[in-house]
């Protein structure tokens, strides 16, 4: 069995929205969420998708969800954190787990031009490898600062990567490496994959897509209205 965990908890401060997500924010009638949500339900890679959303939207939208999206099977609490949003998210897939061999797959919320492609292509590098990310090389030349003022180093660009989600994992190893955890290691990762690597996991990486953008800034926002044609 393949899940999807599709992290919709967060604010998104940067956005200047308030308190209102970002990712129910609306483009031609259609939240942010609903074209992330689109290519996971097309994907013949993805049997179910499990949402971790704060328990007063999914409230508010969860029949609207459901009646458009037959492989949701159910939603998550969000934690504190970003990775304690993705352990929600994983205790969901374990209850319904039957197999060792099940795998997961977690993307933003907000990436919605995520493709099918991408998303079947982070399936199949599971394998050999036990974890997988799709990642962008770094275009621009890249300096490395001690105190954010001086350069202190400049980095081969060559041989840096720039990630994205969505990130492919064995369900059970990955749950497993969460177990007991405290909230300071989990906040102290920095990423979906940084846990995989820590716990020495062997990751894969895989081309990204550039137009797989995460919408973080009003400016992110404003692409993708132009992308959809708004």
């Amino acid at each position: 069995m393949n899940y999807a965990i599709i992290l919709s908890g967060g604010i998104g401060t940067r956005m200047h929205m308030g308190d209102f997500p970002k990712q129910y924010y609306k483009v031609k009638g259609r939240m942010i969420l609903e074209y992330t949500l689109d290519a996971f339900e097309k994907s013949g890679s993805v049997d179910e998708i499990i949402i971790v959303m704060a328990p007063a939207w999914q409230e508010q939208l969860e029949e609207e969800l459901r009646a458009k999206y037959k492989k949701l099977r159910g939603f998550a609490e969000p934690g504190a954190i970003r990775q304690e949003s993705i352990l929600s998210g994983l205790s969901v897939c374990m209850e319904r787990s039957e197999s060792e061999t099940d795998k997961v797959i977690i993307h933003d919320g907000v990436r919605p031009l995520v493709s099918c492609e991408l998303i079947d292509a982070c399936f199949d590098a599971i394998g050999e490898y036990e974890a997988c990310l799709p990642v962008i090389p770094a275009a621009d030349t890249i300096y490395f600062s001690e105190d954010g003022k001086g350069v202190d180093k400049l980095l081969d660009r060559s041989k840096l990567f720039m990630g994205q989600s969505p990130e492919t994992f064995w369900l059970h190893q990955y749950y497993k490496i969460h177990e007991g955890k405290s909230h300071e290691f989990l906040m102290s990762m920095r990423g979906t994959t940084e846990i995989a690597y820590v716990a020495g996991m062997k990751i894969c990486m895989i081309p990204g897509d550039p137009i797989n953008f995460k919408i973080t800034h009003p400016a992110d926002l404003q692409r993708f209205r132009m992308i959809v044609g708004e």
